[in-house]
Formats: C-alpha cells, sequence, structure tokens
C-alpha cells in the first residue's frame, strides 16, 4: 500500500509520515513525504486563508505530488490544496485524508464523481465547542464588554440586555447543524441545564435518542423563532453561503444571541450587522470573520452587542501535534465500520 502525505510548516512531515506508517502492519506500508512549503506560519496563514476563500485551485500543488500519487492508494494531507487535476493524476486513489475539519482545499466533489471517500478529522472539537459556550456566557452576562469598561476606567452594570439578561440553565439553546462540534456543544448545553433543539436534515431523531442526546430536533425555522441562543455549526458550501440571511435572522426574538464558530461565510453579513444596530436580536458573539483580521473602519467595531475573538477558537497546544494520528484513527475506524460520519461525501457516494 502506497501512501502519500503531504506535510508543511504547521503539521510537518515527520507528524504526517508516523500516522500514515500506522495504517499498515509493518512492511506492508510504503509512506512517500512531499512538503507543501511556506517560509513562515505567516506565508502559511496567507495561502490558507485564500484557500479558505477561494477554493483548492487557488494555491500551487508541488509537482512532486502529482508524480508520486501517480500510483498512490492513499493521499494524506494536512492544508495542501488536492484540486481535480491531483485527484484525477491518481489513478489508483481510494481514499483522500486530510487532519483537519474545513474542507475548503479538497475538490470533494471530484473525488466523488471517482468514488473516492474523503475522510476528515475534527481535531480541535472540544476546544471549539467549549470556546462556543464560553461566547454564550461572554455575549449573554456581557463578561468581555464589562471587562473592556473596566480597562478604560468605567464601572458598568448595565449593558443594552439587561432588561432580558438571565442564567443561561433557562434558555433555549438552537444547535444549526449536528456534525461532531455541534453535538459536543449541545450536550455541553444540556450540561448546564440548557433545553437543547437543533436542526440537520441529514440527522435522525432515533440516532439522537440512541446516543442519549437530549436534543430535540426541529425545522430550521422553528428553531429560529424559538431559541434564546443559536449556535451555527455549519461547513460552509454553496448551498450553505449566506443561508443565515435577513429571513432566518428575521424570525429570531429581539432577545435572542446568535453564535458563530463555524465560517464567517454561512451568514450574510449585511444582514447581521442591520440587525444588530437596529436592536432586531439581543446580540451575537463572533469567532469567525469575512476578511481576517478584520480591517479598520469595518462596522462590525462600532458594535456595542457584539462579542468579537481573532479565529481562535481551536488554539490549543495540542490540536496540531496529535491531529494526524487522530485522522490515522479515523481511518482505521472507517476501514473496521464501513462507514464514518467523518467520510464528507458518504451520502454522495451510496447514491
Amino acid at each position: 500500500m502506497k501512501i502519500v502525505v503531504i506535510g508543511d510548516i504547521v503539521v510537518p512531515i515527520p507528524l504526517m509520515k508516523e500516522a500514515a506508517e500506522s495504517l499498515g502492519e509493518p512492511g506492508t506500508v510504503t509512506v512517500v513525504p512531499v512538503l507543501w512549503p511556506a517560509e513562515t506560519r505567516q506565508e502559511f496563514q496567507k495561502k490558507a486563508h485564500n484557500i479558505e476563500k477561494n477554493g483548492p485551485t487557488a494555491e500551487m500543488v508541488p509537482e512532486e505530488a502529482y508524480r508520486e500519487v501517480a500510483d498512490a492508494d492513499i493521499l494524506l494531507t494536512h492544508f495542501c490544496p488536492v484540486p481535480e487535476d491531483l485527484i484525477d493524476a491518481g489513478r489508483n486513489l481510494k481514499l483522500i485524508g486530510t487532519c483537519r475539519g474545513g474542507m475548503e482545499h479538497v475538490d470533494v466533489a471530484a473525488a466523488t464523481r471517482r468514488a473516492i471517500p474523503v475522510i476528515h478529522c475534527i481535531r480541535n472539537a472540544e476546544a471549539t465547542s467549549d470556546f462556543a459556550i464560553g461566547l454564550m456566557f461572554a455575549e449573554t452576562r456581557n463578561i468581555a464588554r464589562a471587562h473592556a469598561a473596566l480597562k478604560q476606567g468605567s464601572w458598568r452594570q448595565e449593558s443594552r440586555n439587561s432588561a432580558y439578561t438571565t442564567s443561561m440553565c433557562d434558555m433555549t439553546l438552537g444547535v444549526v447543524g449536528l456534525g461532531h462540534i455541534g453535538k459536543l456543544v449541545a450536550k455541553k448545553a444540556a450540561g448546564i441545564g440548557m433545553n437543547v433543539i437543533a436542526h440537520d436534515p441529514y440527522v435522525s431523531q432515533d440516532s439522537l435518542d440512541q446516543a442519549g442526546l437530549a436534543i430535540r430536533l426541529t425545522e430550521q425555522e422553528e428553531l429560529f423563532r424559538t431559541a434564546d441562543i443559536v449556535s451555527l455549526h455549519l461547513r460552509l458550501t454553496p448551498e450553505t453561503e449566506k443561508m443565515i440571511g435577513e429571513t432566518l435572522i428575521g424570525l429570531m426574538k429581539p432577545t435572542a444571541y446568535l453564535i458563530n464558530t463555524s465560517r464567517a461565510g454561512v451568514i450574510d453579513k449585511d444582514a447581521l450587522i442591520a440587525a444588530l444596530k437596529n436592536r432586531k436580536i439581543g446580540g451575537a458573539a463572533l469567532d469567525v470573520f469575512w476578511e481576517e483580521p478584520i480591517a479598520p473602519g469595518d462596522p462590525l467595531l462600532e458594535l456595542d452587542n457584539l462579542t468579537m475573538t481573532p479565529h481562535t477558537a481551536g488554539n490549543v497546544v495540542d490540536a496540531l501535534p496529535k491531529s494526524p494520528l487522530l485522522l490515522a484513527r479515523t481511518i482505521k475506524e472507517f476501514w473496521e465500520a464501513g462507514k464514518s460520519d467523518m467520510v464528507v461525501n458518504q451520502r454522495d457516494l451510496k447514491g
């Protein structure tokens, strides 16, 4: 079995190679390493952000990858793009894996046309779900706002939401997207005592009940009308781009909050800004943005009912080093079970 691994400055080749070697018995796996070059982490982040915005053809793939993938069985990458022509070059490819959650760098549709499973791992799921809960506390209880006021010499005890501030255990959380992170957020919210509802067209109530998760599935419109807090956990796809716009935000209570730790593009920025400016909703908290870093003068910076953090929800020290081995473990579980929630095109492969 030949496995091509593409490492980079953030997830280096030795970590990728170790993970690939664990996928077979000694002597049965040939691992070929390829480097996706970036001189600095700043250069890497610039390339990564370009891919997140513009897809797998936005950045160059090393020529070596095209040569080596020609007779490979498996291709594993971190952030190096996997465009259609690289997939087509891999005549024997049986699986593509990436040790991150986002799929902007992989042409999943091209892999699906070749009936190649594409598998990912949510390396920072616990960290991101913790952070999402933290943003809920920060926005609903004005924690960051009060801190900023104190640093500026103001003893601020009143905020825009003071008339309806309450304990989170008395709130209903609506989770949009019940992938790995969405389920963790729901589970942690239920542990706080929140009533949890959710919308995900690909998840059944029976599966949630069997897993012992205290989540009630509902239609999307009902969720936005009912929830006191709406937390987004969506992949950015052509179908989800700007999905959270004027119509859905317009259904929310004037006391409700919108939390986003997934991708900025799932929200219509103009619609959100208008709703916050006009007090159509209680507030929002964002860890992801349409342009990163936020430019000076961005209207988001003027809002007093918005908590913002600089895309740090998943930043924990052990997530990156563990991610290749987590991917390898996820692949082995997929091989054993014949299915996995981490195969992003599983439904389409079945179809």
